[in-house]
Order: structure tokens, then C-alpha cells, then sequence
């Protein structure tokens, strides 16, 4: 009954498969070899666009890429206030922007109000060199509170971003939970809503190690190259990204990895609304669920052999628990078995 991480399952095993095929022989480094040229033209295809991608090593480094390469004097990034790049990246995009900051922005349920976003930007007017300047936007999707944005919602954000003359950095570390969460196609989630630049995720929905910056506007690859160089990001061998990349986005696998893990998630949520013993916060999207369980029923579960994280209550759920309650993050993935998630819930 593991349910901590999408990061802890392992690689799925066609992707294994062609890390192997790609291993013997040689090809050209630093991402000129034919196998890298041919999943960038994949990128393009599933993208219905001609994209520039840069292969990475993780999530946090596509995102404080992203950000750093929008930065400004006095740079300021605005994203939701419990986004992953403001409480779980370590300062990493202040450090790779050398000091921009990150201003955080209100809204229910891990996803950033438009209003609020409006008003968060208008705090920092040009003519104030005291307060900085706004660099970019960024949004999360899924979001860390296991939602996902609607596309409505995304394309507000875009018009927001747009309107101010900032760039829009999708951190997409589940971009395929969300998008068959959506039920829609990866243009539409993106670039034809406003977004500028994506973090693509591989590595929680069945990669070894893969993570893709994808730029929608080519005009920015040119000093991409350096930033990405600079930060020791650049492989050698990136062939072996661009064979996980090959063999995940041929067919609907890398869909149909994240349709398993979301429909796992849905399993564990009906079994959790149908207990008596505990609750989920809020619905879940994606492949995160997020469960308000007594302590004590916590500890005995653990014992049972379910791994899961304690989480903050996020400011929108502040006083709704009880003092002997916690608040629980379980995640599924392309490898967690149905039987599993019925243990779990038969011993909630």
C-alpha cells in the first residue's frame, strides 16, 4: 500500500526496454544525436507546433530555468502561494535568476485566482523602483492540491499575464494526469491558452529520469541554450532523456500511464467517501488524494504497511479539522494495483 509518491514507483518497462535498445553503440552528445532530433519533432507533433525543447534532469531545474530566463532587475515571479516552486524547490528558482523572488497569489484549492493574480501585479507599478518589477507568471497543473485548472481558467490567467507583458510558465511535473483529467489535447492546454513555457514531467508517470522545458516561442531557445548549459543541465548523453522521451510518447502510452494512475486515485477516493472512519478535504482531479483522518487511525494504517505523507492544511482549509485529525496526501501512479487501494480503504 504505498501511497507516498508518484516518484517512488519505478520505470514503466517499455521505457526500460528502450533505454537498453539506445545503450550500445554511439551517437552524437549534448543533444545532437538523430534519436534527440526525433523527439523533439515529437514534441512538435503532439504539440501541433513547432516547439523548441530542452531535455533537463529534473522538474525543479525546467522550472527555475523557466523563470530565470524571464528574469528582470528586480525581478518578481507570481505564482499560487503553496505552489511547488514557492515551498518545495529550496530557493532554487531565486538561485538560478540570481535573487528574483517569488510573490505568492490566493486562491482555493492549489489554483491561482485571476482576480487576485490581477491585483498582486498591479502592487508593483513601473514607475516604483523601490518595489521591483514583474518577470513572469507562473501556474501549476496539476496543481499540489491534487486539482487541476480548467482551461477557462488558464486562458483568464493567460489574459492577465498578457496584459501585463509577462510571460506564462506552465509547471506541468503531471501534465498528462491533468490533460486526461481534461479530457483535452496538450495544445489546448497550453500555448493556445497563453502559456508561454512548460515544464513537461515524465519521471512521476513512468520515466526513469526525464523532464523537458518546452518553449512555445522559439525567439527564447537562443539564450535557453546558455542558462540551461550554465546550470549544469546540459547531458553528454542525453540520449538516454530522449529514449525515455521515445518510447513515452509513442501511442497513448504516456496517456494511458496517467489514465491508470488517475483512475486509481478515483478508486481511493470513492472508497474514502464511503467510510465511515474518514473524509476527503476535497475531490480530487488528478492522482492526489488528499484524506482528513483521525491520528490514531493514521498510525494504525502505517502499521498495517501504508506509506503516505502528513501535509499542511492549506490556508483554505484552516480551522475545518478537528485537534485529534490530520490531513494525509495519497498518490497513485501507473503502478499501483487495485487491490492495494482496496486494503487501504477496507482498513480506513
Amino acid at each position: 500500500m504505498i501511497f507516498s509518491s508518484d516518484n517512488w514507483a519505478g520505470a514503466h518497462p517499455a521505457i526500460a526496454e528502450s533505454l537498453v535498445t539506445h545503450a550500445a553503440g554511439y551517437a552524437s552528445a549534448y543533444g545532437t544525436s538523430e534519436l534527440d532530433r526525433t523527439v523533439e519533432k515529437k514534441f512538435s507533433e503532439i504539440f501541433e507546433k513547432d516547439v523548441a525543447v530542452f531535455f533537463v534532469g529534473t522538474g525543479t531545474a525546467a522550472n527555475a530555468l523557466a523563470l530565470s530566463s524571464a528574469n528582470r532587475a528586480g525581478g518578481i515571479a507570481f505564482c499560487h502561494r503553496e505552489a511547488h516552486v514557492n515551498v518545495d524547490e529550496c530557493g532554487a528558482p531565486s538561485f538560478f535568476s540570481h535573487g528574483a523572488r517569488l510573490c505568492p497569489v490566493g486562491g482555493e484549492r492549489g489554483r491561482m485566482d485571476p482576480a487576485k493574480l490581477e491585483a498582486g501585479i498591479r502592487r508593483f507599478p513601473k514607475e516604483n523602483v523601490h518595489g521591483g518589477q514583474p518577470m513572469a507568471v507562473t501556474l501549476t497543473q496539476a496543481t499540489e492540491s491534487g486539482t487541476v485548472y480548467p482551461l477557462d481558467q488558464i486562458e483568464s490567467i493567460g489574459s492577465v499575464a498578457t496584459a501585463h507583458e509577462l510571460p506564462l510558465h506552465m509547471d506541468g511535473a503531471r501534465f498528462a494526469n491533468a490533460l486526461v483529467s481534461l479530457g483535452t489535447t496538450p495544445a489546448e492546454m497550453t500555448w493556445k491558452r497563453g502559456v508561454d513555457l512548460l515544464s513537461f514531467g515524465g519521471t512521476k508517470n513512468g520515466c526513469w529520469c526525464a523532464e523537458a522545458l518546452v518553449l512555445f516561442d522559439r525567439s527564447r531557445a537562443q539564450q535557453m541554450h546558455f542558462l540551461r548549459k550554465r546550470s549544469a543541465q546540459l547531458f553528454s548523453k542525453s540520449r538516454f532523456v530522449a529514449a525515455q522521451f521515445d518510447a513515452y510518447l509513442t501511442g497513448d502510452l504516456w496517456l494511458d500511464l496517467a489514465r491508470q494512475a488517475n483512475a486509481m486515485a478515483r478508486r481511493l477516493a470513492d472508497g474514502i467517501t464511503a467510510s465511515a472512519e474518514s473524509r476527503l478535504a476535497w475531490t480530487p482531479d488528478a492522482n492526489e488524494v488528499f484524506v482528513v483522518l483521525k491520528r490514531e487511525a493514521a498510525s494504525r494504517l502505517r502499521e498495517q504497511g501504508a506509506l503516505f505523507y502528513d501535509w499542511d492544511v492549506p490556508h483554505d482549509l484552516e480551522g475545518s479539522l478537528a485537534d485529534n485529525e490530520g490531513l494525509y496526501r495519497l498518490v497513485t501512479s501507473f503502478a499501483t494495483r487495485a487491490e492495494d487501494v482496496d486494503r487501504f480503504v477496507a482498513a480506513c
